[in-house]
């Protein structure tokens, strides 16, 4: 469901503007919707510029697709596997080769081992946490670059709040508004979530809802994209009793009744609303969007090759909405962070529940991305990162978290592990960083994950260090961490 401003009963959540959602002009049922759209696209062009900035990579990224494997993948397990390594160290799983030498993968991904050569690893991720051991607060932190106020000793967090800082997505579409008449950024299939506390840093937070996110979180405990041809989008959709032709002459309408009262329209023209209702009308009216959700227009051949699943399908999805002209799309992986089965929260179980649930899905989704991006031209253009946020502990059997782990399990373990980025100017079939022998730190070239947001931001030609104002009117920058360029040729 879209979250727009303007709830009824509720102010307008942007406070620059100081409009309540009463002082908007609304003509009919259907003009409700657009007005909202228009209000929403409004508020996201009403931002600050940005400052001046350059160097390898800049600007390279039109749009962003964050693949979010919440609930920390094994590093060791997937795509920094080691040898010569004490038993409770080594993986279950075999080393193998990839297409580019020094890439080496574990068994459990030989269709992603075959896409290395358009695509870097950052094997150096690391932090030190400080109450960031468990999912939520390091959630937090990868995605708004801040951690959180309050943290209880469990690691869990308060429900999301007007007071949050902004995810990293919000913050782009305020800045870098889409080109066309698209939905700005798009979050599914999954909110980010850690047992109850549900889509924390998933919200524009103290930007107002009008950045919020497009929210498809389909209804069910793990909806079965595979067997949908199209995604409902009823709110993108025009009610049957309301045709185009109708909606043009409410829009005559509304113009009629602007000039006829100069104070409302003097008001109006003072925020520019005409500009950006009639965006929102455009959206509805073209159906750029609701084209964009309709997964029937592939080929049986491509939705194979992303996985007849929930993840393949939401990263075949992303694809057509970024080819749409959507700016930031994030993927969430289906699993909560904590659950069990196919989960990457791996304390139990791991050596079946990788090899038989999570990778295969995210072998074929992934790689399908990437070489699908790759083949239509997108690559260039869009930015690919995949990474959860932290990985498992070298030994297995061994708690760090506080949690309970068996023989066949791994436990939170932020000191090191791996991120996959691609696109836009990445460089490809490189390594760059090394972790020691075990897997347990950084050797060389240590990345900390605000860091990797800064590039995201560097990389679609924002300065990480924009100023923005949160719900004090204090100013705070995007991210307090400079973009890591050596990943750009």
């Amino acid at each position: 469901m879209l979250c727009i401003p303007g709830q009824p009963g509720k102010d307008l959540c942007d406070r620059h503007l100081g409009v309540t959602r009463r002082d908007l002009l609304r003509v009919g049922g259907s003009a409700i919707m657009g007005m909202t759209l228009g209000q929403m696209m409004s508020l996201q062009s009403a931002s600050a510029s940005t400052t001046s900035s350059g160097g390898p990579g800049w600007g390279k990224a039109k749009s962003v697709i964050m693949v979010y494997l919440q609930g920390g993948p094994s590093h060791l397990d997937l795509w920094d596997p080691k040898t010569n390594v004490p038993d409770n160290v080594k993986s279950a799983f075999a080393m193998t080769g990839s297409k580019v030498p020094g890439m080496e993968l574990t068994e459990l991904l030989p269709k992603f081992g075959q896409v290395t050569d358009k695509l870097s690893l950052i094997r150096s991720m690391s932090y030190s946490p400080v109450g960031l051991f468990n999912h939520t607060a390091a959630i937090y932190q990868l995605h708004t670059g801040y951690t959180a106020d309050k943290v209880s000793p469990s690691g869990q967090l308060e429900p999301p709040t007007p007071k949050d800082y902004p995810t990293f997505g919000s913050n782009i579409v305020r800045l870098k508004p889409p080109e066309v008449d698209m939905l700005p950024f798009v979050m599914m299939p999954r909110p980010l979530q850690e047992s109850n506390v549900v889509n924390k840093s998933g919200t524009a937070g103290f930007l107002g809802r009008a950045f919020d996110p497009y929210y498809l979180f389909p209804q069910g405990d793990d909806m079965d994209m595979a067997k949908m041809d199209r995604i409902r989008v009823d709110d993108l959709t025009l009610r049957p009793e309301v045709s185009e032709s109708r909606l043009g002459r409410r829009a005559k309408l509304r113009d009629m009744i602007n000039n006829g009262m100069p104070e409302m329209d003097k008001a109006v023209a003072k925020y520019d609303l005409d500009k950006y209702y009639d965006s929102a009308l455009s959206l509805i009216m073209s159906g750029r969007a609701r084209e964009a959700f309709s997964l029937d227009k592939e080929s049986t051949a491509m939705r194979e090759l992303y996985g007849r699943n929930t993840f393949g399908q939401s990263c075949l999805l992303a694809r057509r909405l970024v080819e749409a002209g959507t700016r930031v799309v994030e993927v969430i992986w289906p699993k909560v962070a904590n659950s069990d089965n196919h989960s990457w929260d791996v304390h139990t179980g791991l050596t079946k529940r990788m090899k038989d649930q999570a990778a295969p899905m995210l072998d074929s989704g992934l790689s399908a991305l990437i070489s699908d991006l790759d083949d239509r031209g997108l690559l260039d253009e869009t930015l690919v990162v995949a990474l959860g946020e932290f990985g498992r502990s070298p030994q297995r059997g061994v708690s760090t978290s506080g949690n309970g782990n068996s023989d066949d399990g791994r436990d939170h373990w932020p000191y090191c592990y791996t991120a996959v980025v691609a696109g836009a100017g990445v460089k490809k079939g490189f390594v760059l960083g090394k972790s020691d022998q075990t897997g347990s730190a950084p050797l060389d070239n240590p990345v900390h994950p605000i860091e990797l947001l800064a590039t995201i931001y560097h990389a679609v030609g924002i300065n990480p260090q924009t100023i923005v104002y949160n719900h004090l009117n204090q100013p705070r920058e995007l991210v307090k961490a400079d973009p890591v360029t050596k990943l750009f040729a």
